[in-house]
C-alpha cells in the first residue's frame, strides 16, 4: 500500500510543541518542503534535534529565524548567528552535544537502549549534570538516549512502499533518525515503482517509514 500523502495534511499532524529530529548537515540532507510547510502552518514551540542549525536562510535556520523553535539539541551552532543571538538572549534553549555523542544518543534511542557511555566531555562543561561511571579505570559519562515524536527525513529516492535510498553525504543523520522517532515523514526527490531501487541500495526499509511526500517538480 502506498504511503504517499499530501504535504499539507502530513505536516498538519505535527502539533505545536512537538519534538522533531531533522536530518541534514548544513542543510544538505534536510527536507526543504517540509521545512517550508512547517513555516507556512505557523508551528511554534518546537524542539529540534539535529546536527546543526545551518544558516539563517537555509534549512533548520529558517525555523530558528521564524522563532518557531523553543529548544535545540545540536552539535554546533557556529554557522548561524541568529541561533547564537537567541541563545544569549534566553529566547531559545540550546543544548550542545559533541557530534559523535549526538549520533550515538540518537542511535541508542532507535535501538531501544537507555543511553551510551563515552569518555568525551569528561572534565569539561559537557559533564555538568551528568552521571560519571568508572569502568576498568576509565571514567565515562552516561549520555541518555534521544527520541522524538517525529523525524523529518530527506531521501534521494523512495519507492511506493517507503524503502529509501540516499545520496552520498546527504545520508548523514537521516537513517539514524528514522529509527528513533514515533512517526517518520520522508521527503523524497523521486518516488519510483517497487523494485526500481536495488535491494542493496535500500538504507532505510519501508517498515520504518510512515508518510512519504514527493518533492515538487517545477517545469519552466
Amino acid at each position: 500500500m502506498s504511503k504517499v500523502r499530501k504535504l499539507e495534511e502530513t505536516v498538519a499532524m505535527i502539533p505545536d510543541g512537538a519534538v522533531l529530529m531533522i536530518g541534514g548537515f548544513m542543510g544538505v540532507g534536510t527536507p526543504p518542503r517540509l521545512i517550508d510547510e512547517l513555516l507556512r502552518q505557523g508551528k511554534r514551540g518546537l524542539t529540534v534535534i539535529a546536527n546543526d542549525t545551518a544558516r539563517p536562510a537555509v534549512g533548520i535556520g529558517r525555523l530558528i529565524a521564524a522563532k518557531a523553535v523553543r529548544k535545540v539539541i545540536a552539535s554546533h551552532i557556529g554557522t548561524n548567528p541568529e541561533t547564537q543571538r537567541q541563545m544569549i538572549a534566553g529566547e531559545t534553549e540550546v543544548e550542545l552535544v559533541p557530534q559523535g555523542t549526538l549520533a550515538e544518543r540518537v542511535r541508542a534511542g532507535g535501538f531501544g537502549l537507555g543511553g551510551v557511555l563515552t569518555p568525551t566531555g569528561v572534565g569539561t562543561v559537557v559533564e555538568e549534570g551528568k552521571q560519571r561511571i568508572e569502568l576498568d579505570g576509565t571514567v565515562y559519562l552516561l549520555e541518555k538516549a534521544l527520541k522524538a515524536d517525529f523525524a523529518l527525513i530527506a531521501a534521494k529516492r523512495a519507492d511506493y512502499l517507503g524503502n529509501l535510498e540516499y545520496a552520498l553525504t546527504a545520508r548523514n543523520f537521516n537513517p539514524l533518525m528514522a529509527m528513533a522517532a514515533g512517526l517518520v515523514i520522508v521527503e523524497a526527490e523521486d518516488i519510483v515503482p517497487v523494485g526500481v531501487i536495488p535491494p542493496d541500495s535500500v538504507v532505510t526499509p519501508n517498515v520504518l517509514v510512515d508518510c512519504l511526500v514527493a518533492k515538487e517538480h517545477r517545469h519552466g
